[in-house]
């Protein structure tokens, strides 16, 4: 069993920062200080393959727990991915396959590990507990009520806009809760959107006469647009898997409001720090794009190490501040002659439909030889040698 850390500033920094809401704090703090060793819960569905930032801003605080000898608990929701949780959706999640979930594990946890210690982590599967029990199933139908679970935000907003709510996602709660009972969780992490899910863990423990886990919110982080939560699907993610300079380039887009929140969440800059940050931005002492440049440096420094988070800045300034060619550039062979910039765009990948090369034309995303391509129907003579460049970071030379 592993040495139990009570420094009471490290307990402090687990229970502020990037916190939204800790039940019960008074009694999590007492027995963090306790010396017992916690058996902290999270549990993942794997809709997707990756983890992005979002995803890493709950694994991260894991870590902290970690980092003071108590035991993390990663349920695994294969069994729960198959109905989709509806926490913060607007509509029913598309439903996985057994297939789908499979190769979505293959990758997710080896990047999990490069935030918590895997090898040090209790891992579990929570379709050993319910797809061969149907007593357990039925016993969770009597716990709860209809109108408690359709009292939340989500399913009135969806009720109010006349969209189907599953009898399954009525159920997703009480599977998620039967987790924490199964596990004897002392405490479970998620998102804000995951508040009424973690309440039923604690309402289902008690149920079993099982002492109640507390309960750590975390918020949610915007992604590249500034507006919705990071999601792949928004197309708004980083990856925290991605190139150094493709995730360096990304951060590097974000509303300069979002700056100091990615340092509390996504960063390991002392809060001290951040502070000073936020403040020399509103005196107009620090220019909001170096601040991001030190930002995008110490999150690609923990995911890509130092020497490739330098590399990245300084291949970012080299490209976007100074106006030159990335060193590395993709380069498509082609047939010379007259071709369409459409037809181009799609033979060169860049896009994947005609509407979508049409869209960022449109919105003047596409210089060819840095001269801005003014139209979707124009056509170009290739000689070879030119520069193609889609976006702010995609250059491609023909060939």
């Amino acid at each position: 069993m592993a040495k139990i850390i009570t420094d009471e500033n490290k307990i402090k920094k687990i229970l502020t920062r990037g916190v939204e809401d800790v039940i019960v704090k008074e009694h999590l703090e007492a027995q963090l200080k306790s010396g017992k060793e916690l058996r902290i819960k999270f549990g993942i569905d794997p809709t997707t393959p990756d983890i992005h930032l979002g995803h890493s801003i709950p694994f991260r605080k894991l870590k902290q727990f970690q980092d003071l000898g108590h035991k993390i608990i990663l349920i695994i929701g294969d069994f729960t991915a198959m109905i989709g949780d509806p926490s913060g959706r607007s509509e029913t999640r598309k439903q996985l396959t057994k297939k789908e979930i499979k190769n979505n594990l293959k990758n997710y946890l080896s990047q999990a590990g490069k935030i918590i210690n895997i090898k040090k982590t209790e891992i579990h599967y929570n379709s050993k507990w319910f797809s061969k029990n149907a007593d357990s199933i039925l016993e969770l139908s009597r716990i709860g009520s209809i109108q408690q679970v359709l009292h939340r935000a989500d399913f009135q907003k969806r009720i109010s806009e006349g969209k189907d709510i599953t009898l399954l996602e009525v159920f997703y709660p009480l599977f998620q809760g039967y987790d924490s009972f199964k596990i004897k969780s002392d405490i479970e992490i998620g998102g804000t959107d995951q508040r009424f899910n973690l309440l039923m863990g604690r309402q289902i423990q008690k149920h079993y006469n099982m002492p109640e886990q507390d309960i750590i919110t975390l918020p949610l982080i915007e992604g590249t647009d500034g507006i919705r939560k990071m999601s792949k699907s928004y197309g708004n993610y980083i990856g925290i898997n991605e190139q150094p300079n493709n995730m360096f380039g990304k951060i590097m887009s974000i509303p300069d409001n979002l700056i100091i929140k990615y340092f509390l969440l996504c960063a390991d800059l002392p809060e001290i720090d951040i502070e000073a940050i936020g403040n020399n931005m509103k005196s107009g002492k620090l220019n909001p794009r170096d601040a991001k440049l030190n930002l995008a440096f110490e999150i690609v420094r923990i995911y890509h190490g130092e020497k490739k988070a330098q590399k990245a800045k300084d291949e970012f300034i080299r490209v976007f501040s100074k106006k030159e060619l990335p060193k590395k550039i993709d380069e498509l062979k082609i047939q010379k002659g007259r071709i369409g910039i459409v037809d181009l765009l799609l033979k060169c990948g860049a896009v994947k439909s005609k509407g979508e090369a049409k869209r960022l034309i449109e919105q003047k995303g596409v210089k060819l030889n840095n001269e801005v391509i003014g139209s979707w129907g124009a056509e170009i003579t290739l000689d070879g040698g030119e520069i193609l460049q889609i976006g702010k970071r995609k250059f491609i030379r023909i060939g």
